[in-house]
């Protein structure tokens, strides 16, 4: 590991004088003081390590998600089934997070707390999001949603839990089936203010809940044909309306993004989103794509050579200003687009 190299990264967070990533193969998160600007910036600030030159599972293990809400860091150490969080964006190598949610202190690391399942546990937590006023956590082995009305405070429980019959479950697929209250592995949010959508990546799809949301059966869902289907379409010509193993979302300015990560790009859709989707229903088509020549295409790399506009399994993306930020986790980069046309 270097300042300026990262391997595997799995979450990334843009903001306006800011960039954070999640530099989850060599378990640390790196802070960009301001927006990189040249390829190859170098990161002012490593988190989980001593210094930007050293590796191995510490305070980290596996990072994902992260994100910067009402000024504190917040990160997913999925492999330690936890959220920390630092109360302001850390300034010094190696700052230790200030609490954590989904252990009872900063000492513990089992899943669902040593014990069972329940309204104050995680078991492998990928993704955050803050949308609306409501803290989200999508805790992906035990296959649900868990929400707080606001930010957390430590050992809170969960306010609502979404994708079980209740917090002491933790079924794939509520142990039931596909279906449209269901989760096989959820991992990321996005909302416009009018829906919530969650990225069920196991179930090749994304799902969404008109506001205020709540433990029901969704009101739409995009990569199937239907809410019982959870067919991956592989090895065929994937088009506008599929999708395989969905990993991240992000939302602005009536710009939804899908980070369909195992075809290798990035899918757009936009005017309207919340009444667009419900008058077309399933499969709805996306508008536009990235790190593809076109809606058909699928290989890695474009089945070519690493370049400006191919990707290989992108698992993390953000929108901040008009720029998409990317965690290119395959070719072990993060990519800035600015979004002009799509």
């Amino acid at each position: 590991p270097t300042p300026t190299q990262v391997y595997a990264p799995r979450g990334v967070r843009l903001g306006d004088d800011v960039l954070v990533v999640a530099d989850s193969g060599n378990h640390r998160v790196l802070i960009w003081r301001g927006v990189p600007q040249v390829d190859g910036a170098a990161a002012d600030v490593v988190l989980g390590q001593p210094d930007f030159y050293s590796e191995g599972e510490k305070l980290l293990r596996l990072p994902t998600g992260v994100g910067i809400f009402e000024g504190k860091l917040f990160v997913a150490d999925a492999w330690h089934h936890r959220i920390l969080v630092w109360d302001s964006l850390p300034s010094q190598n190696n700052q230790p997070p200030d609490w954590v949610i989904g252990q009872a202190d900063l000492s513990g690391v089992t899943e669902n707390r040593g014990g069972a399942v329940n309204a104050n546990s995680f078991y492998w937590p990928y993704g955050i999001g803050y949308l609306n006023g409501d803290f989200y956590v999508a805790d992906t082995g035990n296959r649900r949603v868990m929400l707080w009305h606001g930010l957390p405070k430590p050992n809170q429980p969960a306010d609502l839990i979404i994708g079980q019959d209740g917090p002491t479950s933790g079924a794939e697929n509520r142990g039931t089936g596909v279906g449209a209250n269901t989760f096989r592995w959820p991992h990321a949010f996005a909302s416009d203010g009018r829906m919530v959508y969650v990225a069920d990546a196991g179930n090749h799809r994304v799902l969404g809940w008109r506001t205020p949301i709540s433990d029901r059966p969704a009101d739409v869902v995009l990569g199937q044909p239907d809410f019982e289907s959870a067919s991956e379409f592989a090895y065929v010509k994937q088009g506008p309306s599929k999708m395989r193993f969905p990993y991240a979302l992000a939302y602005e300015h009536g710009l939804l993004a899908v980070s369909d990560t195992a075809n290798n790009r990035v899918l757009f859709w936009h005017d309207n989103i919340a009444q667009g989707l419900a008058t077309q229903g399933c499969f709805a088509p996306a508008h536009a794509v990235i790190g593809q020549p076109d809606f058909g295409a699928n290989g890695e790399n474009r089945w070519q050579a690493v370049d400006y506009d191919t990707l290989c399994w992108p698992y993390g993306i953000h929108l901040h200003n008009g720029q998409l930020a990317v965690a290119d986790s395959g070719n072990n980069r993060v990519m800035i687009w600015r979004l002009t046309c799509v």
